[in-house]
């Protein structure tokens, strides 16, 4: 078994050979006013994107726009075929989404509403939240733990006899912090018939090998009351092209599709993500390149002597000891975007895992705002 240190030293070899690759430098943004990088804009580190785009497979595909006058339907066949095929599993069992986030969506207004609550903890991805208001649930939100884990003790009292759906990020956004697997499989086990379970996976790629991390993809637990989400989105590099997947029981994405929206996901989209799936030694070097990035933002931070919650993912929170608006007031000066505020951790930054140049002018830009104290 790999230990962070090993897998690391491992990744600084295959991201220098990586990184050599030419891979476009544009980047898209979160949901703020600034959605993409132009020249001489902003560089932007606030949004968890891969930073290094599409792997090159996708970049390199002839004719991607083949068929755009038609409807999607034979592309979302033969990706769910491939998904259904990657993780063992039958192609009901597959629900295609508009990026994952459509998935949240579809869960949320299957299984919460009126007398269903949605359980998540605080802070986490805030989407379902709103999706789940949208179909007149209660939203509960239990604060994570001191390691930053989910207290699922906590989360299964919140959502009572009752039942609905509790939202569980892990590796979680923004921490990036992971919830041990066995607590995952015994808090399941003991939850009411009627509550189901999405696991959001987005960030599953990420992930060092580690006991305490194993995806319920990988390992399967109780589909009848588990919802995987998976994304294309982050190891893959298509944020832009919003792509995104569930696996669950029949019944569950049964349930779920009567929710979708008909033909969200387009044709490229289908196209570069199959053709993302069929690159296995593209996402392996992503990986690599990724934990060798991670690795020297922590190197620097250590340096620097700040707080830094162990990651599991492509993107880095700390504690500033500052209010953190006005850190990004700061960085948003030297043209640098970071993440947004998260209550009630109104210390911390959360940033994203830039290219090279990128974290230099940020580390830069930090420098300067620490002098000032």
């Amino acid at each position: 078994m790999l230990s962070r240190r090993s897998f690391f030293k491992t990744a600084g070899l295959g991201a220098a050979v990586a990184a050599t690759a030419s891979f476009p430098t544009e980047l898209l943004s979160w949901a703020e006013p600034q959605r993409t990088a132009t020249p001489g804009g902003p560089i932007l580190l606030n949004s968890n994107e891969n930073a290094y785009g599409p792997f090159p497979s996708v970049l390199a595909m002839k004719n991607p726009f083949q068929d755009a006058n038609r409807y999607p339907d034979r592309g979302y066949d033969k990706l769910i075929e491939r998904i259904a095929a990657l993780h063992n599993v039958k192609t009901e069992q597959v629900t295609l989404g508009c990026g994952s986030t459509e998935i949240l969506k579809m869960a949320a207004s299957a299984f919460t509403g009126p007398g269903k609550k949605l359980v998540m903890a605080s802070p986490t991805f805030e989407a379902i939240e709103f999706y789940a208001k949208a179909a007149n649930a209660e939203v509960v939100k239990v604060p994570l733990a001191a390691s930053y884990a989910h207290q699922l003790v906590q989360m299964a009292e919140a959502v009572g006899k009752d039942g609905g759906l509790i939202y569980v990020c892990n590796p979680n956004n923004p921490t990036a912090s992971v919830t041990p697997r066995r607590s995952l499989e015994i808090f399941i086990r003991n939850l009411p018939p009627n509550t189901y379970v999405l696991m959001d996976e987005a960030y599953h790629d990420f992930v060092p090998v580690a006991a305490d991390y194993i995806s319920f993809l990988a390992t399967p637990v109780d589909p009848d009351k588990v919802i995987v989400a998976r994304t294309f989105s982050k190891i893959y590099g298509m944020a832009g092209l919003r792509l995104g997947y569930a696996v669950t029981s029949a019944a569950n994405s049964k349930a779920m599709a009567a929710h979708k929206l008909e033909d969200s996901t387009n044709i490229l989209a289908l196209r570069a993500g199959l053709t993302s799936l069929e690159n296995e030694d593209d996402r392996k070097a992503a990986i690599l390149r990724n934990g060798f990035d991670r690795d020297e933002f922590q190197r620097q931070a250590k340096l620097r002597k700040l707080q830094v919650i162990p990651s599991w993912t492509n993107f880095v929170m700390f504690n500033t000891q500052r209010p953190i608006r006005t850190v990004i007031d700061h960085f948003k000066k030297d043209n640098i975007r970071i993440g947004r505020p998260f209550p009630p951790m109104d210390t911390y930054a959360r940033i994203s895992l830039g290219q090279p140049n990128e974290m230099k002018a940020f580390w830069q830009s930090w420098d300067k705002l620490a002098a000032t104290k």
